[in-house]
């Protein structure tokens, strides 16, 4: 039986996440001189504009969703490959940045159940979203980290491989069971994750 409070609170949870870091992919962007996220709408804290339509409708369907990727013209920046890891890393870091400052609350403040579940539950929906975006794997921003990491012969390697088999390996990622039904995304980021939770939220 579907938990209704619990399902609204997951939900809401993941919007703020989504939106914070959309919009901080959009921020970046525009403070390194691209004005396509602003001339595109972007540059707001309204979730409407960052919700992509798949992406909010598994939000309901699974608890986990995807917002609308922010256009970027790496072209308009001063130094285009450091300048696009920038724009990159800034949606996960933003999502960390969060679940930081809602931990400091959550350790320091005496809440309620309701208010710590709230709080636990937006921190922990932030952590899931920032690592797994950093999963270097086409669409996520992990992907475009190290694309411009790499020197350029390589990087050009590397797209070519993205853009053939990209989206292979991400379904391959999210649904290929290996360990008891754990899919490879799962045993990836779990460890990750509970590392980062248990500093978070002890």
């Amino acid at each position: 039986m579907v938990n209704i409070p619990s399902l609204i609170i997951s939900v809401i949870s993941l919007i703020i996440a989504i939106t914070i870091h959309e919009f901080s992919h959009a921020l970046a962007a525009d403070r390194l001189g691209d004005p396509t996220p602003r001339s595109q709408g972007r540059l707001s804290l309204n979730p409407l504009k960052h919700l992509d339509p798949i992406g909010t409708l598994m939000i309901f369907l699974v608890h986990f969703g995807w917002g609308k990727p922010v256009v970027i013209d790496p072209y308009n920046f001063k130094n285009p490959k450091k300048d696009e890891m920038i724009v990159s890393i800034a949606g996960p870091a933003s999502n960390l940045i969060l679940a930081i400052l809602l931990s400091i609350i959550f350790r320091l403040l005496p809440l309620n159940f309701l208010s710590a579940l709230i709080i636990s539950t937006i921190i922990q929906l932030n952590v899931l979203l920032a690592v797994f975006n950093l999963i270097p794997i086409p669409p996520l921003d992990g992907s475009k980290i190290l694309l411009n990491l790499l020197p350029t012969h390589l990087s050009e390697q590397w797209q070519e491989i993205f853009n053939q088999y990209g989206f292979i390996l991400l379904i391959i990622l999210l649904f290929l069971p290996i360990v008891n039904g754990s899919t490879l995304v799962s045993v990836i980021m779990t460890p990750t994750m509970d590392f980062i939770l248990k500093i978070l939220l002890g």
